[in-house]
């Protein structure tokens, strides 16, 4: 029993590693098409009035901008316009995920989800999330042209070279 515990111990140590990079940013992966959740929560005790995600190579555009109770598209880059909402508007118990939908390969980058909470007068930042689309040609080990690469050699030189 002890070593079951243990081996479930450490399967789900090795699961949360492998999702953290080196940079300690979280890493998601999606499918081109399919609709992601990027999470985020917010561990201030008070309520949330403005969540901004943003992308860090997008200047001062931004993914989503929520205050006043509804998104601010005014700022927005426009290839998220109509593709980015929060998981719950509410944003009971701190929950600001991210759900972008329809993903594409250009979605690839490093988002930041920031809150300010009630009474607060500045963002914080609460995560940063590596995403990464995979286009199907590089996810199925193909190359940027669709073709699957393959490598011949002739093993007789070798072999030679190692007689000698």
């Amino acid at each position: 029993m002890i070593e079951m515990v243990s081996l479930m111990v450490s399967l789900l140590w090795t699961l949360w590693i492998s999702s953290v990079s080196a940079e300690g940013h979280v890493k998601v992966r999606g499918d081109p098409g399919q609709s992601i959740t990027l999470p985020c929560r917010s561990a201030a005790s008070s309520s949330v009035i403005v969540v901004q995600w943003s992308r860090t190579d997008l200047g001062s555009e931004y993914v989503l901008l929520f205050r006043d109770g509804r998104l601010d598209v005014g700022n927005q880059n426009p290839s998220y316009q109509n593709r980015v909402d929060l998981v719950d508007p509410q944003m009971k118990d701190g929950n600001v995920s991210l759900v972008l939908k329809n993903l594409t390969t250009n979605d690839t980058g490093l988002y930041q989800c920031q809150v300010q909470n009630e009474g607060g007068l500045d963002t914080e930042l609460i995560r940063t999330i590596r995403l990464e689309v995979l286009s199907p040609e590089k996810k199925n080990g193909g190359t940027s042209d669709g073709s699957i690469g393959l490598i011949v050699g002739d093993l007789l030189p070798w072999r030679l070279m190692i007689d000698q």
